[in-house]
């Protein structure tokens, strides 16, 4: 029993590891993390409900899990494929468009959640 609380502790040191090197190393990761400081800000001023908070948690998480996705996948092509090649320029590149999917959508989700109020605080 004492091995697996051990394992357990040791898999969430290495899950924090990955995020310390993710926001450690990546630019976009560290972009990400910004604006969802000023999401989460701007969602206590402008009092969003629960829903909007639980759209907003998990639109997030996505975003910052397919980031570390494609950050894992760019890192093992290079150690595949140093030199450069097509396919390995097309895995990298598929990867990063899958970021772009979930960041529009978490886009758009802000959109809808936070324009409405916006536009309410200046008929106020």
């Amino acid at each position: 029993m004492k091995n697996e609380k051990h394992g357990i502790l040791k898999s969430f040191g290495f899950a924090i590891r990955g995020c310390r090197m993710l926001f450690s190393s990546e630019r976009n990761a560290r972009i990400h993390l910004a604006i969802l400081a000023l999401v989460v800000f701007s969602g206590i001023l402008l009092h969003i409900s629960a829903v909007e908070w639980v759209i907003i948690t998990m639109v997030s998480g996505a975003v910052l899990a397919a980031e570390a996705i494609n950050t894992a996948i760019e890192e093992m092509i290079n150690l595949l494929h140093p030199e450069r090649s097509e396919k390995a320029g097309r895995i990298k590149d598929l990867s990063a468009g899958a970021v772009f999917f979930v960041s529009l959508a978490a886009l758009i989700c802000g959109l809808i959640i936070f324009v409405p109020r916006i536009i309410a605080l200046f008929h106020s």
